[in-house]
């Protein structure tokens, strides 16, 4: 059995500022030809994007996937409303958890899986302004750990 590669394409860093990511999960992505030509080269933007259950289906919004150059009249609405494929079970599950206990599911990275690109969902719960500044508290005092520590080494 082969081992699979992993090459990350983008991530969503908004997302761990924002939210406090509870548990993840890996979904397929239903794209056309040009969105996967114009993934490979990078030009994907999950920033402001988040995910719902309509249906008992799972959708993205709100990710833009830029026209590829070569693609002309098969090139699809950067912003359109993509299916995220997962067993019904998973998404029934996150859809009940979702309504009952108020956490939002937010993409957080998108890759290549072997041939196949995945994206990894976040099951999350909204931070409040103190957890962002204890966060960013928190990282300012590792940096600054890290950089005594480097300093003490040379």
């Amino acid at each position: 059995m082969a081992k699979e590669s992993f090459k990350t394409i983008a991530q969503n860093k908004k997302a761990h500022h924002e939210y406090f990511v509870i548990e993840s999960f890996e979904a397929g992505i239903e794209l056309c030809g040009t969105e996967v030509k114009s993934i490979r080269q990078g030009r994907v933007n999950m920033k402001d994007s988040w995910c719902t259950v309509e249906d008992g289906e799972l959708f993205v919004k709100g990710m833009h996937i830029s026209p590829y150059e070569q693609g002309n009249i098969f090139n699809k609405d950067p912003l359109r409303v993509r299916r995220l494929l997962m067993h019904r079970r998973e998404i029934m599950r996150l859809y009940g958890q979702v309504k009952q206990d108020g956490y939002s599911l937010i993409p957080i990275s998108l890759y290549f899986k072997g041939s196949r690109v995945k994206l990894q969902l976040g099951l999350c719960k909204g931070k409040k302004l103190y957890d962002k500044r204890a966060d960013m508290a928190a990282k300012t005092a590792k940096r600054d750990i890290e950089r005594a520590v480097k300093e003490r080494n040379r």
